[in-house]
C-alpha cells in the first residue's frame, strides 16, 4: 500500500520474515515496524535502545508521561503503553495526513493514552516549560536529515525544561553526531550513549541513542549486553565539538 501524505509519500510492507510485522516506509526510509500481535516488539536497533533508557528511568509498570517529537507509526509510544499501561503520551507529527492515517493503519493506543497533535517539534516543547515529563523522545527527521532547530543548545534547554527534575531526554543521532552529542552535554549533567560499537567507531552507518538527563543514570551494562545485536553502553564521554545554536533571526 502506498500513499502521498502531506510531506512526501508512505508506504507499507509486511516484512516477509515475520508477517505480522508492518513496515512503515516514508520517501522510501523505513521509518516505523508495528507488530499487529506483539505492541512490545521493537524491530529498530535504536528503539530498543530507548526502552533501556526509558526504563532505566522509568521501570516497567510505573507511572509515566512521554513526549514524542516526531511521531510516524508511534511504534515507541505503542510500546511504552503496553509496558506502562498508566502511561500518558503525547506524540508531535509535523504531517498533516500522516498523523490522521496512522490510526487507520495501525492499531495504536487511544488518548489519553496516546494523543496525536499535528505541530511542528521545536514549536511545541518550546511550550512544555514545566510541564515535568517523565520522557521526551526526539525522533525527527525531514528528507533523511534531523531538522537543525531540533539540534541546538537552545533546543536542548526546552527539552530540559519541559522535563521533571529526574526527567530523560532520549535522542536519536545519525551521521555527524559529534557536534549534538557535544550540545547534549552543553545542558545536560549525565549524558550516555548506546549503539553498536562498529557505528561509535565510523566502520558503519547506523544510528545513535542518546540518553540525557540532570539525574544520574543507573547501571545498564545488564541489558545492553542482553540485546539481540551488538550493542555497547558508553558514559565517560568527552566532547569532541563545539555546540550548536539557533541561527539568529
Amino acid at each position: 500500500m502506498e500513499e502521498m501524505t502531506t510531506m512526501g509519500t508512505a508506504r507499507i510492507e509486511v516484512d516477509p520474515d515475520r508477517p505480522s510485522l508492518l513496515i512503515l516506509y516514508l520517501d522510501g526510509v523505513p521509518s516505523s515496524a508495528i507488530d499487529l500481535d506483539d505492541p512490545e516488539y521493537l524491530e529498530f536497533e535504536y528503539m530498543q535502545h530507548m526502552r533501556i533508557l526509558a526504563e532505566a528511568a522509568r521501570p516497567r509498570g510505573t507511572k509515566m508521561r512521554a513526549l514524542h517529537i516526531g511521531g510516524a507509526g508511534c511504534a515507541l509510544a505503542r510500546a511504552f503503553s503496553s509496558s506502562h499501561p498508566q502511561a500518558h503520551q503525547l506524540a508531535v507529527e509535523i504531517d498533516t495526513i500522516l498523523a490522521e492515517k496512522v490510526r487507520e493503519w495501525f492499531p495504536l493506543p487511544r488518548s489519553p493514552q496516546l494523543r496525536i497533535r499535528v505541530a511542528e517539534g521545536r514549536s511545541v516543547m518550546r511550550g512544555q516549560a514545566g510541564r515535568g515529563w517523565d520522557i521526551i523522545v526526539r525522533d525527527a527527521f525531514a528528507q533523511g536529515t534531523v531538522p537543525y532547530q531540533l539540534m541546538t543548545y537552545e533546543a536542548a534547554v526546552d527539552a530540559r525544561s519541559a522535563l521533571a527534575p529526574d526527567g530523560v531526554y532520549l535522542v536519536n543521532l545519525s551521521r555527524h553526531y559529534k557536534p549534538e552529542l557535544a550540545t547534549l552535554m552543553a545542558v545536560f549533567d549525565h549524558v550516555v550513549a548506546i549503539t553498536d560499537p562498529a557505528v561509535w567507531s565510523g566502520r558503519r552507518y547506523g544510528n545513535i541513542t542518546v540518553g540525557a538527563s540532570m539525574a544520574p543514570w543507573p547501571a545498564m551494562h545488564r541489558e545492553v549486553h542482553r540485546l539481540p545485536l551488538p550493542a555497547r553502553l558508553y558514559s565517560d564521554l568527552i566532547p569532541s565539538a563545539a555546540p550548536l545554536h539557533d541561527v539568529p533571526e
